[in-house]
């Protein structure tokens, strides 16, 4: 079975494991559009080799546990709760930065939370020995992905925004799952990815170009408020003939579709 008979032929999405990105904001060194980390993932992982994406990963059992355990009343508050804590705890692991804490620490201390938590993967026992408090709330929720073509690995992805400000921070790389780091605008990764310095999926690709009409966190956080994180799921559809890979025309999405051929998906 080909790929334009998965998404014909199934209507309702598979089940798919939980996870939470972060897109994570600081302002450009020379001015400008606001800089986003993007993340290149290494080649032999089974999603995405290869491909530059935003921060992030699966929700452990350890984080629901910790959404429990602050309190989330029901099991929807839970599964958000602890999608923000996995994609807090996934930034530090991946890069080295603390984000969606209330405390300010330093480079010093961020990077022996991040020893800790690569030790015992855990977030909730390193915050406790840190000293930290948690503030989801700084994690904006931003869109929440979910494919149904049942030929690969399917996730839920939630994705939040996050901003930086001055972004004056070192990073540090994950090697197990990451080869390199770097900042660019949205504008400039969509540049990257046509000249083929580096390969986009489809979700990312569609998120940064949403992220490209922004030119500050503040436009981001308008924007957010007019199209609030709604499911996005992508369809198939037939275009003069063509197939093409699709989403919903009233997310927010400034580019709504990609012929099928060209939608790189995993």
């Amino acid at each position: 079975m080909d790929i334009e008979q998965e998404y014909a032929e199934h209507d309702e999405a598979p089940p798919a494991t939980p996870a939470a990105t972060l897109v994570i904001f600081r302002n450009a060194p020379a001015g400008g559009a606001p800089q986003i980390l993007m993340v290149e993932r290494a080649a032999s992982m089974s999603f995405a080799g290869g491909a530059a994406v935003f921060p992030g990963g699966r929700v452990d059992d350890a984080d629901r546990d910790f959404a429990a355990m602050l309190g989330a009343a029901d099991e929807e508050a839970r599964d958000e709760l602890a999608a923000r804590i996995a994609a807090v705890r996934e930034t530090l692991e991946e890069t080295g930065l603390v984000v969606g804490v209330a405390q300010r620490p330093t480079l010093d201390d961020a990077r022996r939370a991040r020893e800790r938590l690569l030790a015992g993967k855990e977030l909730a026992p390193v915050l406790e020995e840190m000293g930290w408090t948690l503030a989801t709330d700084s994690l904006l929720p931003f869109a929440r992905w979910r494919p149904k073509h049942r030929h690969m690995r399917i996730f839920d992805t939630r994705f939040y925004l996050a901003d930086l400000g001055t972004g004056a921070v070192d990073l540090l790389v994950d090697q197990t799952e990451n080869t390199h780091l770097f900042w660019a605008s949205a504008s400039e990764a969509l540049e990257l990815a046509d000249q083929e310095r580096i390969k986009i999926i489809f979700p990312t690709r569609r998120n940064l170009e949403r992220l490209a009409q922004f030119s500050s966190f503040d436009d981001a956080v308008a924007h957010i408020e007019r199209y609030p994180s709604r499911m996005i799921t992508p369809f198939m559809e037939t275009r003069d003939g063509v197939p093409w890979l699709a989403i919903p025309d009233d997310a927010g999405y400034p580019v709504t579709g990609e012929m099928l051929d060209s939608a790189a998906r995993s």
